[in-house]
């Protein structure tokens, strides 16, 4: 590697936001009662996302008034394995995909068997 990209706190969250527009209309209509935020650093090294929540699949009769689930995306540990703007893109969309299928009840085992 041979450098580290930066990329501001704004570009970042606008980055963020695009990888959700990518996210088909039918998943998004029933994601519920979760927000996506962008975190400059995690709370544990190596983290480049976390999804804090119950997953859709474990809600039941009882789910109600209940915060909201919470996918943290992280800017910085993402810019320093990415050399281009180009990387950070796809590094932001890989991982908005992995933790809005947590949010869906897909836990990580599954996601590496299908390649994320």
């Amino acid at each position: 590697m041979t450098g580290v990209i930066e990329v501001s706190r704004e570009k970042f969250e606008e980055l963020v936001a695009d990888a959700l527009d990518t996210i088909p209309p039918k998943l998004t209509r029933v994601m519920d009662n979760v927000v996506v935020v962008v975190v400059d650093d995690p709370p544990e090294p190596n983290l480049l996302g976390l999804y804090t929540g119950i997953p859709l699949t474990e809600r039941g009769d009882w789910y109600a008034g209940v915060l909201p689930d919470r996918i943290e995306i992280y800017r910085n540990p993402i810019c320093s394995i990415c050399e281009t703007e180009d990387e950070v893109v796809q590094e932001v969309r890989i991982t908005v995909v992995h933790e809005i299928a947590h949010h869906f009840g897909i836990d990580d085992d599954k996601l590496h068997a299908l390649g994320w």
